[in-house]
């Protein structure tokens, strides 16, 4: 049996397009189980400050392991984190902490998801203020993580242009099919 744990980010959750389409590539691959991560967070103005950046990081890891403490990991065949965001941290950490074998997909991940390493892939738009997009760049290749970076995209891999969008989503699903196989 597969699992996949979707970790969205504070303000894009799981019905947003990246990890809506994402579950359903999933399911279409086999994964029976599918966990969603939810989160409440009342923190505001935190972009750019280290110390409320920590604390909302700290309250929802907290969230996550209370809602996946229930999960034997070991006990599937094939288990998959995707994540969004400050969730790519929250994934990355979890699974370095309790030692769980799993791939990973980091849609816009932020520099600090780099201080562990797992099998994944990244995305990124060139746009992305809530990242230092050359850092996480950096720290991809030095992990020798494939990254796809989407230029003048934003931290929802988004541009002005809705026919754009789409079109980038599509080549973000088509690289996370790709992983997924």
């Amino acid at each position: 049996m597969k699992i996949a744990v979707f970790f969205p980010g504070i303000g894009y959750h799981c019905d947003k397009p990246l990890l809506y389409y994402a579950r359903k590539l999933v399911q279409e691959y086999g994964y029976e189980k599918t966990v969603m991560q939810e989160y409440s967070y009342n923190g505001k103005n935190i972009r750019g400050d280290k110390k409320k950046m920590q604390e909302a990081f700290e309250c929802l890891y907290a969230q996550a392991e209370k809602k996946l403490e229930e999960i034997a990991f070991d006990e599937y065949s094939e288990v998959l984190f995707i994540s969004k965001s400050v969730g790519t941290i929250i994934a990355s950490a979890y699974a370095e902490k309790y030692k769980i074998k799993c791939c990973q997909i980091l849609y816009t991940p932020l520099e600090q998801t780099f201080m562990f390493e797992h099998d994944e892939i990244a995305f990124i738009g060139t746009a992305d203020p809530w990242s230092d997009v050359k850092k996480v760049i950096a720290c991809s290749k030095e992990q020798a993580v494939p990254i796809y970076v989407y230029e003048d995209a934003n931290h929802s891999l988004e541009k002005e242009n809705i026919l754009q969008n789409i079109d980038i989503l599509k080549n973000v699903m088509e690289k996370t099919q790709k992983y997924l196989r």
